[in-house]
């Protein structure tokens, strides 16, 4: 996977292109005792050690940080992706560490889930590479960035071997998700929009419904859906992916807030983020078996079918993410996404927002320190 990353960042970037003190006193002065009678030199002796003694306390370790306890509801769908840091944090100990207590509520996809959360019943959410057009339109505030996705794929069913052979096909998708990016995108790259299709939208549930029973030619959707119709669909053709695309955007998965509330809360999302970050630094680091168990018992799937979902992305440690924040090399990344949606004609605003008036990069760099 640390390949896959290698490649991708190296193509993004093209394109993006085309960040001692002195010794005490007693301590100089102790070989003047040498000097002194044997019984004179060795009475002193016995004295002094309580007051090496009473210089102990300062090195002692300063007092563990306190934090009010705070509740967040917490949106997640039901994947490997939405949940690999998350889960790993809470089942940890890791939120418990910075005060945080955390109620997991699931949602289909990112648009329903900036729904709820504009609707005050969600607190923070994870969203995937559609919905972050939403973030450019203002809608919502992304404070960190999750992981590079590799997870959606375009499908064509039986004799659909390329995206031409859409022309005049029953397509299903989801709008304003990455299941309808990486559609148009794929269309795009054909000269074909989605007037040359028959646009079918439906919810990512119904979606797989539909192309087993042969409801629709083809399908926009993203893992573990992709990978059941893959498995499940005889003569079924994954058309494109995240990587098809590598030259031209980047597909990213976030971590997000209301304006308001990232404004009024950026304490608590620092500690969120902290805790976010120690969970990837250990689930990046070859814990995926471990991982795949706390997804699967959650979202009350098969284990190997969550397992699988492993490849789906290049799984960031907090380490990169915070350093990267640092540098640029995250709000490069959010650059380029950025354009890829300005280009399709999906951002709305006037003038085009910086990076950073979308982006808490500073909550990123904080929660690494």
């Amino acid at each position: 996977m640390k390949k896959m990353l290698s490649m991708l960042l190296t193509a993004v970037m093209v394109v993006s292109l085309a960040g001692c003190g002195s010794q005490p006193e007693q301590a100089a002065t102790a070989p003047a005792t040498e000097e002194a009678p044997a019984e004179e030199a060795e009475a002193p002796a016995e004295e002094e050690a309580p007051a090496e003694e009473a210089e102990a306390p300062a090195e002692e370790a300063p007092t563990a940080v306190s934090y009010d306890p705070v509740t967040l509801k917490v949106a997640y769908m039901p994947n490997y992706g939405s949940l690999w840091s998350v889960l790993t944090a809470k089942e940890k100990g890791y939120f418990d560490e910075v005060g945080i207590t955390v109620e997991m509520v699931e949602f289909a996809d990112g648009p329903t889930i900036i729904a709820a959360m504009e609707s005050g019943s969600i607190n923070v959410g994870y969203i995937g590479q559609g919905a972050h057009k939403l973030c450019i339109n203002g809608k919502a505030s992304i404070f960190a960035l999750s992981h590079i996705s590799n997870g959606d794929a375009l499908i064509g069913g039986e004799g659909i071997t390329k995206v031409e052979d859409l022309k005049g096909k029953k397509v299903a998708y989801s709008s304003g998700s990455s299941s309808e990016d990486i559609l148009v995108n794929s269309l795009k790259a054909s000269n074909m929009t989605m007037d040359d299709i028959e646009a079918v939208d439906m919810d990512a549930a119904a979606i797989v419904t539909a192309m087993l029973s042969g409801g629709v030619d083809a399908c926009a959707t993203w893992s573990p859906n992709s990978i059941k119709i893959l498995e499940e669909m005889e003569g079924a053709t994954k058309l494109t992916d995240n990587m098809t695309f590598k030259d031209t955007t980047i597909s990213l998965a976030s971590w997000i807030a209301m304006p308001d509330y990232a404004a009024s809360n950026k304490d608590v999302l620092v500690r969120f983020t902290k805790a976010l970050f120690k969970a990837m630094d250990y689930a990046a680091d070859d814990h995926y078996d471990e991982v795949a168990q706390y997804v699967a018992t959650q979202v009350a799937q098969d284990y190997d079918g969550v397992y699988e979902q492993r490849g789906d992305a290049d799984w960031l440690t907090g380490k990169e993410v915070s350093e990267g924040a640092a540098n640029g090399q995250v709000e490069e990344y959010y650059e380029v996404q950025k354009q890829g949606f300005v280009d399709a004609g999906a951002v709305e605003v006037d003038p085009i927002p910086a990076v950073a008036d979308y982006v808490m990069l500073d909550v990123m760099t904080e929660a690494g320190q």
